[in-house]
């Protein structure tokens, strides 16, 4: 284990200072600055290596916490890296974009503050990077099957690499312009910097996975002749339908989901495109919805100069502490102040909106709120709390409902009761050879469960193809995998 007694000599819970917001508004660089080596070892040494590791639990991916923490206070880091890419292909995007349900579980966390497990994970990976540690690990030997994945997101990225690594002959189809998926589009570079997608794409493929871009399969491809073609696909497109807000004035100018949004900001901050259509610029911004998207819009809102950013969720304002129904090790909803709300707006809570309101050329000018009431039908406005609030853009980011539909006759996947696509406990469908992971057959959800699953179903295709597998499979034939 660690320092044995660390967790007694370290009981603060340090974290790398983020850089001013003054500053940081004014570029779309990472907002957290490097941890300082010497304050990750000492934060790793407060892991109290239990009996029992609840972190474990915490985490789908099943990451070797314990061990490399140890590995990181001994100053191990290479064999540290070891131990966390046995089971994590992409620890850079879990330890930026993941809520970290493993410090939720960490022990310590009974009456101390948890192991700062994500920034103890970052400094793994990143200092593997700047040594010359990640390299490409090629198949020993081609199997001679083919494998088609469609979505580069991070399911479909740890399906490919995995099954590239099996010696399978494997091509990933992806209709944006690059791949990616929601790392590259769907998250601001403020929160993940897309050099440290770049880096991991260019190591897929020198590892062997072909990239197929700018190509729709269903539209540009059918899914049936994508099935003749390949001995077995993967079905990992996300799940990308937004929960809608179906109320008045819906079809206003100015509001809109927030995905196309952000994929919009992504692209001018990338070059790819000159200037965005949903510019925030002097205007009055209302983000509707409490969750990492409306975060991330409200970031990119203040980025981009709005007047003023107001960010409005239906419910309650969670509680600082957890509560009697989230004990621990449950992963709690806590009140949290991101980044992004350090850097300007207001947050409005029991807010149900009630009407989108629009000018003569049909823009969007203001919103008819009103207070939320939660009653045992749930939760609904509250007749006579109704008051107007100014707004020039309006983001809708109340999540999403489900994958895309396939319409092809040759390719008829079903759908679950939760949306997604119907899929087997060992992530196949009724359709043989073609298999589910990620968000699609998941719903919506978070990135590290999309690399477990991208993880288990790889896991799940060799053993299809070759009749068994020594692909490590995080997930697979388990319930909570379908929880």
């Amino acid at each position: 284990m660690a320092d044995p007694r660390g967790f007694l000599k370290v009981r603060e819970r340090e974290l790398a200072p983020k850089r001013p917001v003054a500053l940081r508004l004014q570029d779309w660089r990472e907002v957290v600055d490097p941890a300082d080596p010497t304050l990750v070892a000492r934060q790793a040494s407060r892991c109290m290596d239990c009996g029992v590791a609840f972190c474990h639990q915490g985490c789908p991916l099943g990451n070797l916490i314990p061990e490399w923490n140890d590995l990181v206070w001994r100053g191990r880091e290479q064999e540290a890296l070891e131990r966390l890419h046995a089971t994590n292909n992409f620890p850079e995007f879990t330890g930026r974009a993941c809520p970290a349900p493993c410090e939720s579980s960490c022990v310590l966390g009974i009456n101390q503050p948890a192991v700062t497990i994500k920034q103890v994970e970052n400094s793994i990976i990143d200092q593997g990077f700047a040594n010359g540690w990640v390299l490409p690990v090629p198949p020993e030997r081609l199997t001679g099957k083919t494998v088609a994945v469609v979505g580069s997101g991070p399911a479909g990225l740890a399906a490919a690499q995995q099954l590239t690594r099996a010696g399978h002959t494997v091509a990933v189809y992806e209709r944006d312009e690059q791949p990616g998926g929601l790392l590259r589009f769907g998250i601001p570079d403020f929160k993940l910097e897309k050099t440290l997608v770049e880096r991991r794409i260019a190591q897929l493929k020198a590892e062997g996975t072909r990239f197929r871009t700018g190509i729709e399969v269903g539209r540009d491809l059918s899914w049936g002749e994508l099935r003749r073609r390949y001995d077995a696909v993967v079905v990992a497109t996300g799940s990308t339908v937004p929960r809608e807000l179906d109320i008045p004035g819906r079809d206003l100018v100015g509001v809109m989901p927030a995905m196309p949004y952000l994929s919009a900001s992504n692209r001018v901050v990338a070059g790819s495109l000159a200037e965005t259509p949903f510019d925030a610029a002097g205007k009055h911004v209302i983000v509707i919805g409490g969750g990492d998207t409306g975060a991330d819009c409200v970031g990119t809102a203040n980025r981009q100069g709005a007047a003023s950013v107001t960010n409005l969720a239906i419910g309650r304002k969670p509680s600082q502490t957890r509560t009697e129904s989230q004990p621990w090790p449950v992963h709690p909803t806590l009140f949290e102040v991101t980044s992004s709300h350090e850097e300007g707006g207001e947050r409005r809570y029991l807010a149900s909106t009630v009407e989108f309101l629009g000018d003569a050329r049909g823009n969007v000018h203001g919103l008819r709120v009103a207070e939320t009431g939660i009653t045992e039908r749930g939760r609904e406005p509250i007749p006579g709390t109704e008051r107007v609030l100014e707004a020039d853009l309006v983001l809708i980011a109340m999540g999403f409902s489900g994958p895309e539909h396939i319409d092809d006759a040759g390719f008829p996947l079903g759908r679950s009761a939760r949306g997604a696509f119907a899929r087997e406990r060992d992530y196949s469908t009724e359709l043989p050879g073609v298999f589910v992971a990620g968000d699609a057959g998941r719903g919506q959800s978070l990135i590290v469960w999309a690399i477990a699953e991208g993880r288990a179903a790889a896991a799940a295709v060799d053993a299809y193809l070759m009749g068994s597998t020594v692909l490590p499979s995080p997930l697979l034939a388990t319930d909570h995998a379908f929880a």
